[in-house]
């Protein structure tokens, strides 16, 4: 349920001369954990008493949280893929955004962190483990047709790939 829709009841009880503690016991009988609490119960019962008539919150002070858009994201999206080695100070020039919002969008949204002075993904997406899954077929119809040799391969860390050369750090 959303806010509104509690208060709405809240307003109609409130009106109606119930009590606060009782809309209370209604509401967490009604809806469980996902009541609001005793004291947000009490203030608005209170405001609708004293003839507030609108359910919705009052302007809140302070900067709106409204810079983790799709569009910001993309945007650091971009910086990255258009440079893997850049640094937050990079993409706080590119984009305007702060750096605890460029390491919010990062962490959170990107799942991604830097490995060797590098952005890379936390977490494979579908796509990344389809291309992975390809890769590892083909090499390995490599092996079979004998196009290839185990000399061809290098191996560490538990982990075999084909050599490929990657552009410098």
């Amino acid at each position: 349920m959303t806010d509104e829709f509690n208060r709405y009841y809240i307003k109609i009880r409130a009106i109606l001369g119930i009590d606060s503690k009782t809309i209370f016991d209604e509401l967490t009988e009604a809806l469980g954990p996902d009541a609001p609490s005793y004291p947000t119960v009490r203030r608005w019962a209170k405001r609708f008493r004293e003839g507030r008539d609108d359910v919705t919150d009052d302007p809140r002070s302070g900067r709106p949280i409204s810079v983790l858009t799709d569009e910001n994201v993309e945007r650091v999206r971009q910086v990255i893929e258009d440079d893997p080695h850049s640094t937050y100070d990079d993409i706080m020039g590119e984009t305007d955004l702060s750096r605890g919002t460029i390491e919010r969008i990062i962490h959170d949204r990107l799942k991604m962190r830097k490995v060797t002075s590098r952005w890379v993904a936390h977490q494979l997406t579908d796509e990344q483990k389809q291309k992975r899954l390809r890769i590892c077929r083909q090499n390995l119809e490599k092996f079979r047709n004998g196009t290839w040799h185990l000399c061809d391969v290098i191996t560490g860390d538990e982990t075999w790939i084909y050599h490929r050369q990657i552009g410098r750090k």
